[in-house]
């Protein structure tokens, strides 16, 4: 073993000096356990890949994978020279956000990520006045349910869901999520039937559903907030949803039930990596957050919308 790290630190130190794509391609691979895993991350083609990483075996004469049919595994030396493969990309990327985190222009690119509910119906129909009032910045919206990587600059910018955020971002929560269930007014049978929509990863049924509707059968389950109002919408069931979509549709049919519901601890945030906090571009685009989002927190926190009570069998 001590062989194969010595080995293994020579191989990643020549690799450092003289093409970084070597390791990064090598850990792509290591990472995903297959070509076409590490050809999409790396943008590139499956041939690239594996032409890449022979030649890397090649050059220092040590084999780093065994194909298997069920992917890439990484040999006991690959094993080794992943471990110092990573600290060395760890190391990049610092030397990355140090020298992003002192540039004060407000101009070039700028990485945001978040949900697409969230994106489409409440930042989008406002990023204009950010665009203009900061043309030279170059900004990237790019829609994902999953916290990309800040460390590694996938993102500069996230704002999430979540009820507590990795410890090694830091940010600010601008809003609690408040949770309603809502039904479609042209589908009332769905109460009566006690017909469910949850999420695909709830128990079967979720807490509110057996306080509420103790007979409650679920027809469907969803991972996405959009498609979950779009089946309530068509009266496939009702659903708890976060109060932020449907409130924010306004749509003349669906409506929440004023029913009491166990308050969530979920929240929105607006989270950065450390390094990044006084870029200005950075600072710029989190202050248009903060300021948009807070004029939001009514509807995050579920002060909007239409309510009805008493009988909603017959509503």
């Amino acid at each position: 073993m001590r062989k194969f790290s010595t080995f293994a630190k020579l191989i990643c130190k020549n690799a450092q000096m003289n093409n970084w794509d070597d390791l990064r391609y090598f850990l792509e691979l290591a990472r995903c356990g297959s070509l076409s895993g590490a050809s999409r991350e790396l943008g590139v083609n499956h041939s690239t890949v594996a032409r890449r990483i022979a030649a890397l075996e090649k050059k220092h004469g040590v084999k780093l994978f065994n194909r298997q049919p069920n992917g890439y595994q990484l040999t006991e030396a690959g094993d080794v020279i992943y471990q110092h493969a990573l600290e060395i990309e760890q190391q990049n990327q610092t030397v990355e956000r140090l020298l992003y985190a002192g540039d004060t222009r407000l101009s070039g690119k700028l990485v945001v990520t978040m949900p697409h509910e969230l994106a489409n119906h409440c930042i989008i129909p406002y990023l204009q006045d950010f665009t203009g009032k900061y043309p030279d910045v170059d900004l990237e919206l790019v829609v994902s349910p999953g916290l990309k990587n800040l460390s590694a600059r996938e993102a500069d910018i996230a704002v999430r869901v979540t009820p507590a955020p990795p410890e090694t971002l830091v940010g600010q929560k601008l809003a609690n999520l408040r949770h309603a269930v809502y039904f479609s007014k042209q589908h009332p049978q769905v109460l009566a039937e006690q017909k469910i929509i949850i999420w695909r990863q709830d128990t079967n049924p979720p807490a509110w559903a057996q306080q509420h509707f103790p007979n409650a059968k679920v027809v469907l389950k969803v991972d996405d907030l959009a498609s979950m109002y779009a089946a309530v919408k068509v009266g496939i069931g009702i659903a708890r949803m976060p109060c932020y979509l449907p409130d924010s549709v306004l749509d003349a049919d669906i409506f929440k039930l004023d029913l009491a519901l166990t308050p969530s601890d979920w929240g929105i945030w607006v989270l950065h990596h450390a390094d990044l906090r006084e870029t200005a571009r950075v600072r710029a685009f989190k202050q248009f957050l903060i300021e948009r989002l807070q004029i939001l927190r009514p509807l995050f926190e579920g002060e909007m919308g239409k309510r009805v009570n008493g009988d909603y069998s017959s509503s």
